[in-house]
């Protein structure tokens, strides 16, 4: 009988310590998938390509989204790169040209992480991503960027920005070009965020 008892209290033992492991388990799992604090997803596109990735970026953290949108919208003349006297092409060579925003992020002072996604353009982040950042306050708040290309890296972006802003708290970037809701979990993980 007492056998019975011990064997009883043994496997209930078991179980109860089972189960707070995998409960604390969970919350691991849950917590380094996300970044802590507040978070937004500021993005700015031109054809849509960036917004796609963006809003599925925000899903997955949790985030706020906010599109960053030109005062003057872009028309398909505009982004003819191949037209050098073309607005997106005027606006890449010169290095003073920071195109006006239609609105600012409000309340930039709540968010910690701050996702900023952008079409490469010339190897760099399109000037709008300059009026953005000159805009907004974010010394201090984890900036991480992600873009769209057709064949461009992201490092040389996020390199121009970190020159450009040192006071900011630049972690490395990635291209999100077709990245499925698992990809973002997995890169998310290996955010020091």
């Amino acid at each position: 009988m007492k056998i019975k008892q011990l064997i009883c209290a043994a496997v209930g033992i078991v179980v109860a310590l089972t189960s707070c492991a995998q409960k604390k388990g969970a919350e691991t799992t849950a917590s380094t998938t996300t970044p802590e604090g507040k978070t937004l997803v500021a993005y700015f596109s031109a054809t849509g390509t960036t917004r796609t990735a963006a809003k599925q970026l925000a899903e997955v953290t949790g985030a706020d989204l906010f599109e960053i949108t030109p005062e003057q919208p872009y028309t398909a003349a505009d982004l003819d790169w191949t037209d050098s006297t073309s607005r997106s092409s005027v606006e890449m060579h010169d290095l003073n040209s920071r195109p006006a925003i239609a609105a600012k992020v409000e309340n930039m002072a709540d968010y910690d992480t701050v996702f900023l996604g952008f079409p490469i353009w010339w190897y760099v982040a399109p000037t709008i991503i300059n009026t953005f950042v000159e805009s907004n306050n974010l010394e201090g708040k984890t900036v991480v960027c992600f873009a769209t290309s057709g064949g461009s890296p992201i490092d040389p972006c996020v390199d121009a920005l970190r020159k450009q802003y040192p006071t900011i708290n630049w972690t490395d970037g990635r291209l999100l070009n077709g990245a499925t809701r698992a990809d973002l979990q997995s890169w998310l993980t290996t955010l020091p965020l």
